[in-house]
């Protein structure tokens, strides 16, 4: 399941339980619309209360990531569970993105607050 709040330094989204393809194509929706209307938005990631994630969709988030990696600001990404952190950093690593990462959606969303402020 997933939730998508626009703000105006581009997109929070949280995951809960299990990200699916379906889920992703929502994602990917929402961040392509967020790009036409800031330039470079900064995402929070919220995944601490994401439990699994299906094959195709991190096949399909891998694509999209590598065709889009420079059309992002700052990534801001909560996670508390290892194999879930795991999977992020390889990720990370796959595709050259290089987000932060917190412990609470609120420390996220003040670094991202305080970031787009000192632009």
């Amino acid at each position: 399941m997933i939730s998508i709040r626009e703000q105006h330094y581009g997109l929070n989204v949280a995951l809960y339980n299990e990200f699916t393809l379906a889920d992703f194509r929502e994602l990917e929706e929402a961040v392509k619309a967020s790009l036409t209307r800031v330039h470079r938005p900064d995402l929070l990631l919220d995944l601490s209360m994401l439990k699994d994630f299906t094959i195709d969709m991190a096949w399909e988030q891998l694509k999209f990531v590598s065709s889009h990696e420079q059309d992002f600001g700052r990534i801001a990404v909560v996670v508390d569970d290892i194999w879930i952190k795991f999977a992020a950093h390889v990720s990370d690593l796959i595709t050259r993105t290089h987000p932060k990462y917190f412990d609470t959606a609120a420390k996220a969303q003040a670094w991202l607050l305080e970031a787009g402020e000192a632009v």
